[in-house]
């Protein structure tokens, strides 16, 4: 019928505006405007995927700046990172050698001019008038009668103070100087706008374009509190020995040495494994006092605060600190810097064995050509008419 083809030909015509109108209507729709722009960003994953993946390539050092950057040729591609060439550690051998020259000769000076202010005060003590003691005791009574109650109890408060830094022994006292400058050390490691300082001159990397300064400084330095602890309360704890075996001069001379060979070996041993990275802190230094004191005195009992029950002899407690320091050595531990604890022990060993003999009794040359210049090139090389200083005190029983 007509008017059947007429409806038919009607409903196509209305689905075909309706169509049209739909996609007009879409292209002016904000919401699909947001989800096609967000088809179109799901085509930058595949970018950034692109960027990530050249970015990931093996970056390459300007050995200029030390800075690192990537080096990418469109032709071949991403290029290799160059060959670092190993540290040269002349300058840091001739500073060792230096170094531990000049912190012997000055111990030397040290002891001849505390000896020296010993026998003045003698003399001093001897040719006191006691009639003059007994009005000198009556004048501080006097002043100490006008002080205030305040004034009275800090006095007081000095006085226990004085009496318990005169019940420590002389190498306790020694070594209260070494703690106080790593305490200070560690509380500078907390301040951030001096990180990088304490990066650059306070660890010791044999990578670093500043390798002599850290060896010294670095044996002063610790950054986490438990491991300063650890070490201080091994120095504190053999400082009485260690003193009494070299005596105070000698002592600061072998502790201030040991710290700068340990870092040394600790350099070698890094250079030759590649394994280069920075270290610190005052085990080397510590190590060499630790095995001076049990090769003296192998036979001496040790034992561990926390078991008070278990004990050992000094000797068998080094050689299993030399163990366990060659196997982290060997097997390439990074937890702690064995070789520095194996050049520190093997000095401390050597030193008590030959380096005493080689070293310290063969200071009198230095310490009279000291006293000819004090005393202006008279009068020989006996301070005050008194001993000679070869013989002097502070050598201890070795």
């Amino acid at each position: 019928m007509p008017w059947m083809r007429r409806i038919v030909h009607w409903t196509k015509t209305e689905v075909i505006r309706s169509a049209s109108t739909v996609c007009r209507s879409a292209r002016l729709n904000p919401c699909n405007q947001q989800r096609r722009a967000f088809r179109r960003e799901t085509k930058r994953p595949e970018a950034k995927r692109d960027n990530f993946t050249r970015d990931t390539d093996p970056p390459s050092s300007d050995v200029n700046n030390g800075v690192p950057h990537k080096v990418t040729n469109p032709s071949t591609g991403p290029s290799q990172p160059p060959k670092v060439p190993r540290p040269k550690l002349f300058k840091p051998l001739m500073f060792t050698i230096g170094f531990t020259g000049c912190s012997f000769g000055a111990a030397a000076i040290l002891q001849y001019e505390s000896l020296k202010s010993r026998v003045q005060m003698a003399k001093e003590a001897e040719s006191e008038d006691p009639l003059q003691g007994s009005q000198n005791m009556a004048y501080w009574h006097n002043w100490w009668n006008q002080l205030t109650d305040f004034q009275k109890q800090l006095i007081l408060l000095m006085s226990t103070v004085d009496d318990f830094w005169g019940n420590l022994t002389e190498g306790q006292k020694t070594v209260t100087g070494i703690i106080a400058i790593n305490a200070i050390v560690l509380c500078c490691w907390r301040i951030p706008s001096m990180q990088r300082s304490m990066i650059k001159y306070f660890t010791s990397n044999p990578a670093s374009k500043i390798q002599c300064l850290p060896m010294v400084l670095s044996s002063f330095s610790h950054y986490s509190i438990i491991h300063m602890v650890a070490n201080m309360y091994v120095l504190w704890t053999f400082s009485s020995s260690i003193v009494s075996l070299l005596g105070r001069e000698q002592f600061l001379a072998v502790y201030l040495s040991a710290g700068v060979i340990s870092t040394m070996v600790s350099y070698m041993c890094k250079t030759a494994t590649g394994r280069i990275y920075p270290s610190l802190g005052a085990s080397g230094a510590v190590m060499t006092v630790l095995a001076a004191v049990c090769t003296k005195v192998p036979e001496a009992k040790l034992g561990i605060i926390l078991l008070p029950m278990v004990t050992f002899t000094a000797g068998n407690a080094l050689k299993a600190l030399i163990a366990v320091d060659t196997m982290g050595l060997v097997l390439g531990w990074r937890l702690l810097d064995h070789a520095a604890h194996l050049g520190g022990a093997l000095f401390g060993i050597w030193y008590v064995a030959y380096g005493h003999k080689l070293i310290w009794r063969k200071r009198e040359p230095l310490v009279k050509l000291w006293h000819n210049i004090r005393s202006g090139g008279a009068g020989g090389g006996r301070p005050g008419g008194g001993p000679g200083i070869g013989g002097a005190g502070g050598a201890g029983p070795l």
